[in-house]
């Protein structure tokens, strides 16, 4: 089975520096796409799976800023904590499970949950 293609965001953090938490990934999964599903974020999460969300959300915004941007290589564990609400999809009908499909930051809900990600940001 070929693995399907996979957009590489050339210039993106790989990881959140000084941990495991993963940004990109290196290769397509030979198993499949793992889906995007809206992960719930409760309020009693560990400060630093909080720290990796925002620096994953101000890398979004360096990266791509309001422009529509396509999944790729991004890492669906990683994404799924913002989607739904600070990520978005970009079209309709939008396929989770395609590294071809298009999202957007949801500006006004990502910097009311991220202020410290767009400090000097564009």
């Amino acid at each position: 089975m070929a693995l399907p293609p996979m957009q590489k965001h050339r210039g993106f953090p790989g990881r959140l520096p000084g941990t495991d938490f993963q940004f990109t990934l290196r290769r397509a999964n030979p198993r499949g796409v793992t889906p995007l599903v809206a992960r719930e974020r409760h309020a009693d999460r560990r400060p630093a799976d909080r720290r990796a969300d925002a620096a994953f959300m101000a890398a979004l915004w360096e990266h791509f800023g309001e422009e529509p941007f396509v999944r790729g290589n991004l890492d669906a564990g990683r994404l799924s904590w913002l989607f739904g609400r600070e990520v978005v999809p970009a079209e309709d009908p939008f396929d989770p499970a395609s590294y071809d499909s298009l999202l957007k930051i949801d500006v006004a809900r990502a910097r009311a949950a991220f202020p410290e990600a767009f400090d000097g940001g564009k």
